[in-house]
């Protein structure tokens, strides 16, 4: 059977996935069938890429998304779009409708999410700079 999951990418601590077809007896880091998008959790909001079209050719083939990817799908309108597919609608009418992929912010470090202090170094020219504000 086909899945359609999620291939974790990117270095240490900074994670982005990929949305692939692949056997569900493959490993997660094995083989896959076909690369359908990206995920990268780490920009504001999330960005989702995926090729629609080749999402729903496999879903019409029988292809079962992980509990993660229709999460995901579900918060980009995927999802819906693949209910009025499947409910009959012409794929082209769909695809013609969507938003095309989301633009999103170039930062992809996420300190304000992860709380992490800033170093003692930008700590450190922040009170010189307010100081040498403050003798003026």
């Amino acid at each position: 059977m086909v899945r359609i999951r999620l291939r974790r990418v990117g270095s240490k601590h900074q994670p982005s996935y990929r949305i692939v077809a692949a056997e569900k007896e493959d490993p997660a880091i094995g083989d896959f069938l076909e690369i359908l998008g990206h995920y990268n959790p780490r920009t504001q909001p999330a960005t989702v890429d995926l090729d629609e079209a080749r999402f729903f050719q496999w879903m019409r083939n029988g292809a079962q998304p992980s509990d993660s990817v229709v999460k995901i799908l579900k918060t980009s309108g995927t999802w819906e779009r693949w209910d009025r597919v499947r409910a009959g609608e012409a794929v082209e009418t769909v695809l013609a409708g969507s938003v095309s992929a989301q633009t999103a912010d170039p930062r992809t470090r996420r300190d304000d999410v992860t709380g992490s202090k800033p170093s003692k170094k930008s700590q450190k020219a922040a009170e010189e700079s307010s100081g040498a504000a403050g003798e003026g």
